[in-house]
């Protein structure tokens, strides 16, 4: 089993290295990982920054005690992959996140796309971001990775074709596309985005304006992924054929 990772705002650490983790991820390392004494632990800002830690001791419930003696840096993978997500309802938002975020997608921009039945408003929406935001943070840690996912605000239609018209390749999932995922031509550096609609799919109007702006329609296969799947496992054929999985 690798390290478990906690996120810490600063890599600061006293005389010898000796470094305390505190707080919320202090108290979930000593008291519900209840590390001890020798343990591997790795320290990230989520933004590329890292540090292996050994375990020093602990102190009371939420204190624990770390030997930290460089801080490294992880470049951002190439290319960059962006899923932009259109809102599922329910929970089912969390879960497109939690598992787009543990096969190592670079960025989630929430769509509220005209045939989205859950719709964000005021402080819905914001609780709703902050929510999809907190499970990219604690997928991040869980998938044991130092550069978490950006989950940007949520962007209208015309908001998501301008991303795609400065893409290097830009794909939306549609049952229309003539060419499958899995053959098309990806560059090796840049930005890829590809685009997931709801349930209802993406409208006529919609996959007009994408197109437009230089978006192509693929298809994934032959059966029908929920909304809240579709993105993984899209990601995960573009993540394995751009060779970072490899």
């Amino acid at each position: 089993m690798t390290a478990p990772v906690f996120v810490v705002e600063h890599f600061d650490a006293g005389g010898g290295g000796r470094y305390v983790l505190d707080g919320p991820e202090g108290r979930h390392a000593v008291s519900v990982k209840r590390l001890r004494a020798g343990e591997d632990v790795v320290l990230t800002d989520g933004s590329g920054r890292w540090a292996d830690c050994v375990v020093l001791d602990t102190e009371g419930k939420d204190r624990l005690i770390l030997q930290l003696d460089s801080v490294h840096e992880e470049p951002a993978e190439q290319p960059r992959v962006t899923v932009v997500q259109a809102l599922p309802k329910g929970d089912r938002g969390e879960l497109a996140v939690e598992t787009m975020t543990e096969v190592g997608v670079d960025a989630i921009v929430p769509w509220a796309a005209a045939r989205c039945i859950t719709q964000w408003k005021g402080e819905r929406g914001a609780k709703a971001l902050g929510k999809w935001r907190a499970t990219a943070r604690e997928a991040g840690k869980q998938s044991r990775r130092v550069r978490f996912p950006e989950v940007a605000e949520a962007a209208t239609t015309k908001q998501v074709a301008v991303l795609l018209a400065g893409a290097e390749f830009a794909a939306v999932l549609h049952e229309s596309g003539d060419a499958p995922l899995a053959t098309a031509e990806l560059p090796s550096t840049g930005d890829i985005v590809l685009v997931v609609g709801p349930e209802g799919g993406v409208a006529p109007e919609e996959l007009a304006l994408f197109e437009e702006a230089g978006a192509k329609a693929y298809r994934l296969g032959r059966s029908v992924l929920r909304t809240s799947t579709a993105g993984t496992a899209a990601a995960a054929v573009l993540l394995a054929r751009t060779g970072r999985w490899s």
